[in-house]
């Protein structure tokens, strides 16, 4: 399988995780233009399960190093494809919640609260499974930062927003999605060997990790999704034939594209986390919550209008969450040869 060993190509994929990340929200946005984002959500769910497919039977079965996905998938123990698909449920539950929040608040807000409590969760649960291989002080530096940028942002969200008890709801779903989303990363790194190339026996390898995790994401939409279309926030039930009824071929390849953005990110951020260290990986992965707040205030204008003052704060905002990244990145003890 194709193995990543390099700190710097480790930092590269991390930066596309980014990207990714901040960027598939896109397309919920155009796709919710004409149809209800729950429906937008099952082809979403089902394009992150084909991606990590893709990449399994392409990257994760190639190659000298380590046990290919059908071979690593028979010898898995049980109890680590239930990490990781545990982490897909997980995940799903919050990424649904993101997507609420992002149908009432807009990307600019749900994802620098919402992912920015992420990032600073998951990194805080990811240096447990090994603090020695970070700089602690550095690190949580670059979280503090990190937790300062989300202030800055609820607070010019405040206001913009004319309707008080929906500005309120949108920052309160975005931080339960938070502590939601912060955890289900631990889960799936910690279902996966620690040596990629040589991997020890019951664990899993990232490609096999990735399709478990994927497949618990699908599985629980069938729960987590019916819920969503039955308890909206606007009251309005969503038919969940009208999949069938109002889809056509465009609005599902906009739904599968999504879900294919999302995956590959997931997916570098996975096999760049045994070069970079999984509280690496993953922190600056969350970055998407810069990425994705530069889409909603430039290109979809979601702070159009407000008030005198508001420019400071979402300056404020993005100068701290680059320097929190920068930090984030430095912490790795490899950087500094240790």
């Amino acid at each position: 399988m194709v193995i990543v060993q390099s700190y710097g190509l480790a930092v590269v994929m991390c930066v596309i995780t980014m990207l990714c990340w901040g960027s598939w929200a896109n397309t919920q946005k155009l796709a919710s233009r004409e149809w209800k984002f729950q429906l937008f959500y099952w082809d979403y769910a089902l394009g992150v399960l084909l991606l990590t497919l893709l990449f399994a039977f392409t990257l994760g079965s190639f190659g000298s190093q380590g046990r290919s996905f059908l071979a690593d998938l028979a010898q898995a123990d049980r109890a680590n494809l239930l990490s990781a698909f545990l982490g897909g449920v997980i995940f799903n539950f919050a990424n649904i919640l993101l997507v609420v929040a992002i149908d009432i608040a807009g990307m600019s807000v749900a994802f620098p609260v919402g992912i920015g409590l992420a990032l600073v969760l998951g990194v805080i649960d990811n240096f447990r499974e090994d603090p020695a291989k970070y700089q602690s002080v550095v690190l949580f530096l670059g979280v503090a930062c990190v937790a300062i940028a989300i202030i800055l942002n609820a607070l010019a969200y405040r206001r913009v927003s004319t309707d008080r008890k929906t500005s309120t709801l949108g920052v309160v779903i975005s931080i339960v999605c938070g502590i939601s989303m912060g955890f289900f990363y631990g889960r799936v790194a910690s279902a996966m060997a620690t040596d990629f190339v040589a991997p020890e026996a019951g664990k899993l390898t990232p490609y096999t990790a990735l399709v478990c995790f994927a497949a618990g994401l699908l599985a629980s939409n069938f729960i987590l999704n019916t819920i969503a279309m039955r308890w909206t926030v606007s009251g309005e039930t969503v038919d969940p034939l009208d999949y069938f009824r109002k889809g056509n071929p465009r609005l599902h390849l906009i739904g599968l594209l999504g879900g294919a953005i999302w995956g590959v990110g997931m997916s570098f951020s996975i096999i760049a986390g045994g070069a970079a260290g999984y509280a690496i990986s993953y922190g600056l992965g969350q970055g998407a919550t810069l990425v994705a707040a530069l889409w909603g205030v430039f290109i979809w204008r979601e702070f159009k209008g407000a008030p005198k003052g508001t420019a400071p704060l979402l300056g404020l905002m993005f100068l701290f969450y680059v320097a929190g990244l920068a930090l984030v990145i430095a912490g790795n003890r490899g950087i500094y040869g240790g």
